[in-house]
């Protein structure tokens, strides 16, 4: 018998991709649960990561991006209100953090309108799967949702294009309870999936999605579709809430165990496509009419060269000259920038610094 060691733990069977892990304590894990092998095509399912909002509650418009990753709906704007662990409830037992929605009045949604949280999910994560030709994989989407409302809920995958879906329903029978959810989705065979550095997958999660949007749940299906018919309306009851977290999408026919990340680790995920950086402070010393500044790596490779955006009120110690943000220039525009300005009066040193609390943004979002 062969034997496999893994992190100081004895295994009474060859470390491969399918059957199961003995432990020499006696534990079992099938290899599709094992903590070695990246299952989960999510990033931040289990919403610890808010770089933007920190935890604050926000009223969300359209496609607009709250916690990280996660991305939201509005065909109407101020329906519902957005935040991390809202309502301050107790989380599923493993995890301690939520997707918090709070509906702000009691709309009915328009034929044509659709309201939701939703992620991108890059085409390089999502290649594998081989949808668009046969032998597309069977994959399961895995969650833990909590509303104030019962019935059957909805939501649907979608394509780059949305021209290919497959809305899918659940069903929360006790009110304020967490439910885990399961469901299984054979592979598409038909369309276009992109498999680069665009959107590969989207996996969307209705608030409340009008009849033009919404259509029998449980099949692939040309056109854009964000829900099931006659699904539960989130934003169509005043105070209602929906909170979801563990949010998983993996192969496989089943729901597995969900896969846990250490915290830097799913920060470096969320930071392919969005970035912080607060309290930056150049200096420098130059003689009039020359540019000084620095050139900053961003803490990951990004998506694409990044949108640069300055925040907050930003100080500077010579002629009160704001300064420039700019991709680098130098072939980095993934990995670095650059932040200058001109000294046109002045031959003194001369310092660019930030208050608490600002700073600068990059964002390469899908």
């Amino acid at each position: 018998m062969a034997i496999t060691t893994v992190q100081g733990q004895m295994l009474t069977a060859p470390l491969t991709l399918t059957g199961n892990l003995t432990f020499s304590d006696g534990s079992v894990q099938t290899a599709a649960a094992s903590p070695y092998v990246l299952k989960n095509r999510i990033i931040n399912g289990a919403m610890v990561i808010d770089q933007r909002n920190a935890g604050a509650s926000v009223t969300p418009t359209a496609n607009s991006y709250t916690l990280d990753r996660w991305k939201t709906d509005a065909s109407q704007p101020s329906k519902f209100t957005v935040q991390q662990n809202a309502g301050s409830v107790t989380p599923p037992t493993g995890f301690t953090n939520y997707y918090g929605v709070t509906s702000s009045s009691a709309y009915t949604v328009g034929a044509a309108e659709s309201f939701g949280v939703y992620q991108n999910i890059e085409g390089y994560n999502v290649a594998d799967l081989g949808f668009g030709a046969s032998g597309a994989s069977t994959i399961t989407i895995s969650f833990w949702a909590r509303s104030s409302l019962t019935g059957t809920f909805g939501g649907a995958l979608n394509n780059s294009a949305f021209n290919r879906s497959y809305p899918f329903s659940y069903t929360i029978s006790s009110a304020n309870t967490w439910t885990k959810i399961s469901v299984t989705v054979v592979g598409d065979t038909t369309g276009t999936w992109l498999t680069n550095n665009g959107i590969g997958l989207v996996c969307y999660f209705s608030l409340g999605t009008g009849a033009t949007s919404s259509t029998t749940a449980g099949a692939w299906t040309a056109g854009s579709y964000q829900s099931a018919t006659g699904t539960v309306s989130v934003v169509g009851t005043n105070g209602a809430t929906f909170y979801i977290t563990g949010v998983q999408l993996e192969v496989g026919t089943s729901a597995t165990p969900f896969e846990r990340r250490l915290y830097n680790q799913e920060l470096a995920n969320c930071q392919r496509y969005y970035a912080v950086f607060n309290n930056v402070y150049v200096r420098s010393y130059n003689t009039a009419g020359a540019y000084i500044g620095t050139t900053l790596s961003l803490p990951v490779t990004m998506r694409t060269a990044p949108t640069l955006t300055k925040t907050g009120t930003w100080n500077t110690s010579v002629n009160n000259a704001q300064p420039t943000v700019q991709d680098s220039g130098n072939g980095n525009s993934q990995q670095s920038f650059s932040i200058y300005s001109l000294i046109s009066t002045t031959t003194d040193a001369y310092f660019i610094t930030v208050n608490s609390g600002t700073g600068i943004t990059a964002s390469a979002e899908l």
